[in-house]
C-alpha cells in the first residue's frame, strides 16, 4: 500500500491461493475434475493472461508483469484470435473501428502498438468483443482471479441446484414412507378404494350404491387409523 492507495495486482496476488483453493474444495465436492476447472487453455481465453502465466500462477509462482502496453496489445491480439464473426473469420481493423466507434487509423494503431491506448478506448474494445471490464488492462493474478471468481459462482450455483434437488428428494421420500406406514393409506391404496367410490357413484340405482357404500364401510370400519 502506497499513500493510502491499495495496489489491485498485489492484492489479487494474495487472494488468488484462497480462490483457488475455494474453487478445489467446490469442484471436490461436486466430483468436478480439477483439470475441468483449472483448464490452463480455457482460463488463458477467459481470463487473457497466457498460458505459460496462467500455469505458473496456478501453481503459486510469479510469472513477472509486462508494462501496460505490451499487456494491452497482447490480450487484444488474444481477443482478435478468439472472438471470431460467424462465419469463424477474424473482424477487419475497419469492423472493429466501426464497433468501437473509433477511425480505421485509431483502431490500427491501436492493434500495431504505434499508440498508448486511454481508458476510453479500452472501455470500447471491451464492449465491442463482448468481455468484461477491467479485461485489457487487469494484472495478471487480478484477471486470473477474477476468473476464478466467476468459476467459483457457477460452482455455488451448481451445488445449491444439487443441494434442493436432493432436499425435494428426501421430502417425497419421507411423504412416501409415511404413507406407506399409515394403514388407511395403504388400505386406499392396495384397494383402489378412492376409484371404486368413484365408480360407484357412476352406478344407475340407489340400491347399487348402497351396496358399494355398505361394503366400503365394513372395509374402512376394519382399519384403525393410529392416533396423532
Amino acid at each position: 500500500m502506497t499513500d493510502g492507495y491499495e495496489d489491485p495486482g498485489a492484492t489479487a496476488t494474495a487472494q488468488l491461493p484462497a480462490v483457488v483453493a475455494r474453487v478445489s474444495t467446490l469442484a471436490d465436492r461436486l466430483g468436478v475434475p480439477h483439470a475441468e476447472v483449472f483448464d490452463v487453455a480455457r482460463l488463458s481465453i477467459a481470463c487473457g493472461v497466457p498460458e505459460p502465466v496462467v500455469k505458473a500462477l496456478l501453481s503459486g509462482r510469479s510469472a513477472g508483469e509486462p508494462d501496460v502496453q505490451a499487456r494491452f496489445l497482447q490480450r487484444l491480439d488474444l481477443l482478435r484470435r478468439t472472438r471470431l464473426k460467424s462465419n469463424g473469420r477474424k473482424y477487419t481493423q475497419q469492423e472493429i473501428a466501426d464497433g468501437a466507434g473509433m477511425s480505421r487509423q485509431q483502431a490500427g494503431a491501436l492493434i500495431n502498438g504505434d499508440r498508448r491506448p486511454t481508458m476510453e478506448h479500452c472501455d470500447a474494445l471491451q464492449r465491442f468483443f463482448r468481455v468484461h471490464a477491467g479485461f485489457l488492462t487487469a494484472e495478471d493474478p487480478e484477471a486470473l482471479a477474477g476468473t476464478l471468481q466467476r468459476a467459483e459462482q457457477e460452482l455455488l450455483q451448481k451445488l445449491a441446484d444439487r443441494e434442493r434437488a436432493a432436499a425435494g428428494t428426501a421430502a417425497g421420500t419421507r411423504a412416501g414412507a409415511r404413507a406407506v406406514e399409515d394403514p388407511l393409506e395403504r388400505l386406499l391404496q392396495d384397494h383402489g378404494v378412492r376409484g371404486i367410490a368413484w365408480r360407484a357413484a357412476q352406478l344407475p340405482t340407489d340400491q347399487h350404491r348402497d351396496k358399494v357404500a355398505e361394503w366400503l364401510d365394513m372395509l374402512l370400519e376394519s382399519v384403525k387409523r393410529p392416533e396423532l
